[in-house]
């Protein structure tokens, strides 16, 4: 990455959102690979709730909860201005933020 400031889209959305087949958050990670974008990181929540207000929360007796999931993505913006289009298309729900961050150390 060779820029000084960089943008940090951070995505949240269930751990059961699918896109052809695959786990969501996996199918954007590949998907940033092949864009070759800086750097990507998928965080699974344990306790959350978004629009519809439904807590969703890990527990040892169910198989799936519907996790929170939150996705951080980090790069130039001339590089995430190919990406996001698309990754906006793909996610149905869910939330996008985007930030402005100054890189201090990429190595």
């Amino acid at each position: 990455m060779k820029c000084e400031y960089a943008l940090l889209v951070r995505m949240f959305f269930g751990e059961d959102d699918k896109y052809e087949g695959k786990p969501l958050y996996k199918y954007i990670v590949e998907l940033c690979k092949s864009k070759k974008i800086a750097g990507v990181t998928v965080f699974r929540g344990i306790l959350g709730y978004g629009k519809s207000s439904v807590i969703h929360k890990a527990s040892p007796l169910k198989l799936s909860s519907d996790l929170p999931i939150v996705v951080e993505i980090i790069d130039c913006e001339e590089k995430l201005n190919d990406v996001l289009p698309e990754i906006a298309n793909i996610l149905k729900g869910g939330l996008i933020t985007l930030e402005k961050v100054k890189i201090l150390r990429y190595a």
